[in-house]
């Protein structure tokens, strides 16, 4: 479980399509093998670990659900260690179990932060909660291709969304809550 308050940006040591290795400093001294660790949004196991790298395995089934297939060397990429007892919640509950890659309609200033859209079928409801590559958001507003997030600068400052442009891939993760009310209602044919 995690709370979508990203703990740093790491970066793409080496991937050959199944290994991932990510250069995490501030997370990796802590992270022990079997445990787990959100990266851009996906829940994935610490396989190994070497100074402040940790490695990770990931399987064809995470790849085709979710945008980690495209990582390369040196890309930036959103850390959050699992959430331990007696931690604050300070974003919302994230499991790191991805619904949908979505794609960056547009991203606009908007006063010191920016506004983005991003085209999906994900089911959120404006103020609703949203994990965007794992991190913690409010839905901002609705349309019918999708939904608006509003970024404030330390967003923008400490994780990767402040280098989306359109047309790139994202990892989203709809309200857990939200997920078991539609799978309640679809249930009852409501």
């Amino acid at each position: 479980m995690f709370t979508g308050i990203v703990r740093e940006r790491g970066t793409v040591v080496s991937f050959d399509g199944a290994r991932l290795v990510v250069e995490a400093p501030q997370t990796a001294p802590q992270a022990e093998v079997g445990d787990s660790v959100a990266l851009a949004g996906v829940c994935l196991t610490v396989v190994g670990r070497d100074g402040p790298r940790l490695a990770f395995d990931a399987v064809p089934e995470t790849l085709a659900r979710t945008s980690l297939g495209a990582l390369a060397l040196a890309d930036a990429i959103n850390v959050e260690p699992a959430l331990r007892a007696g931690d604050p919640l300070g974003g919302h509950l994230v499991q790191g179990h991805v619904d949908a890659v979505g794609r960056v309609r547009s991203v606009e200033p908007e006063g010191e932060g920016r506004r983005v859209w991003l085209d999906s079928d994900v089911l959120v409801v404006e103020k609703g909660s949203i994990a965007v590559d794992g991190v913690s958001l409010t839905v901002a507003a609705l349309d019918d291709d999708g939904f608006a997030v509003a970024l404030i600068p330390h967003t923008l400052a400490v994780t990767t969304l402040g280098a989306l442009e359109p047309g790139d891939a994202v990892n989203l993760e709809a309200d857990v809550l939200g997920k078991y009310v539609e799978r309640l209602l679809a249930a009852r044919g409501a």
